[in-house]
């Protein structure tokens, strides 16, 4: 696309922006019953407009990914584009009135981990202090008093229960951060996991749930433009701004989701196929460099920094980061879509939809020590 094409699309869908803000014109997609529709655009639309803005001012004020060993990509890039994201997210949810069931919560304590992850764009900051303030950001979620029900309550039951909400959304949000290291894959991951939460959340029959991914998946969208460009290299990055946002945020929706009708199985396996490509990277990391010794506290886990993930071993094993970012997407689709199939199985069609993407989580192993042997030779 040429500069001028792209000049007149920003004005374009600047002009859109505009179109949607008025009352009337969200009564028209309410009352039209398309109520997503409204909320998908009005997020694209902000987080479309606003990108350009926050590149601008991160260039301007030298907030830049520097290349190095450890990282892929060949010139300085703008961070904090995480920015538009939570803004085109915040705009949509705040637009819409989507504020019950603790969704209040969860966007606050998003906004701590967004600040967080400014500061760390600014000027990185140690590992603890993230920690920290994942643990404040957590903190306000669980007020509202959701929380994994793994097991019943008691005196055993919810201690258990509230440890494994906290290695959960600790996880998640790390290791979204984590799958930030090629151009696109952490926003086009965050998009699809929030369009399978969306889907089965109405499904369901969790509309306020739904209609957050839905915006979730907006604001990607309307970022991924500059973050994945077919011929150039990302004109800005999420950040930890972004990442770590979209990670926290999302992992947050899985714990308050509802995903089966009194059956446990069901509801366990939707998030499990849904985030598997992160549940499988963050397993494949740790047990690796525990073995190796390149970590050996909480402190190591959250501070190091290696070419070692998923999509590096890809990326070697078919010689382009693209590719790999594209085969990554293809395979979180695939799982998600055994989610949406889970609607109205039982629990032996769960566990057999479990078996099936461990099957092809063994594939991609084999074929990524294909990969780790040359990054190793």
């Amino acid at each position: 696309m040429s500069v001028t094409d792209s000049k007149l699309l920003r004005w374009a869908v600047g002009a859109l922006l505009l179109t949607l803000v008025f009352p009337a014109v969200r009564g028209f997609f309410l009352d039209a019953g398309i109520r997503w529709f409204y909320i998908l655009t009005l997020s694209f639309s902000i987080a479309y407009v606003f990108t350009p803005v926050v590149r601008t001012l991160a260039t301007r004020w030298r907030i830049l990914d520097k290349p190095d060993a450890r990282k892929v990509h060949r010139q300085p890039t703008p961070l904090m584009g995480g920015i538009a994201v939570y803004l085109g997210i915040l705009g949509a949810i705040g637009a819409n009135a989507i504020v019950g069931q603790g969704m209040v919560l969860v966007l606050l304590g998003g906004t701590v981990i967004a600040a967080v992850g400014i500061w760390d764009d600014v000027r990185p900051i140690p590992p603890a202090v993230k920690l920290a303030g994942q643990v404040l950001a957590m903190g306000i979620v669980m007020i509202g008093g959701k929380v994994l029900t793994l097991f019943q309550a008691g005196w055993i039951g919810t201690p258990v229960n509230i440890l494994l909400t906290v290695l959960w959304i600790v996880g998640i949000t790390n290791a979204m951060n984590f799958f930030d290291g090629m151009d696109g894959l952490a926003t086009g991951l965050s998009a699809i996991i929030a369009f399978f939460l969306g889907i089965v959340a109405l499904q369901t029959d969790q509309p306020l749930l739904g209609w957050f991914a839905v915006a979730i998946v907006g604001a990607c969208l309307g970022f991924l433009p500059y973050n994945f460009r077919p011929n150039q290299p990302a004109s800005i990055f999420l950040g930890d701004t972004g990442s770590s946002f979209l990670g926290f945020i999302l992992a947050c929706l899985a714990v308050k989701g509802e995903w089966a009708d009194n059956d446990p199985i069901v509801s366990l396996s939707n998030p499990i196929l849904i985030f598997g490509v992160l549940i499988y990277d963050m397993i494949h990391i740790t047990v690796s460099r525990i073995a190796t010794g390149k970590v050996r506290n909480l402190r190591d886990w959250l501070a190091y920094v290696g070419k070692d993930h998923m999509h590096h071993r890809i990326a070697a094993l078919l010689e382009g980061n693209k590719g790999s970012v594209l085969l990554i997407f293809s395979l979180s689709i695939c799982l998600g879509l055994g989610a949406i199939v889970l609607r109205n199985a039982r629990t032996v069609d769960a566990l057999l939809l479990l078996f099936q993407a461990v099957i092809i989580v063994v594939i991609f192993t084999i074929l990524e020590r294909k990969g780790r042997s040359r990054i190793n030779g």
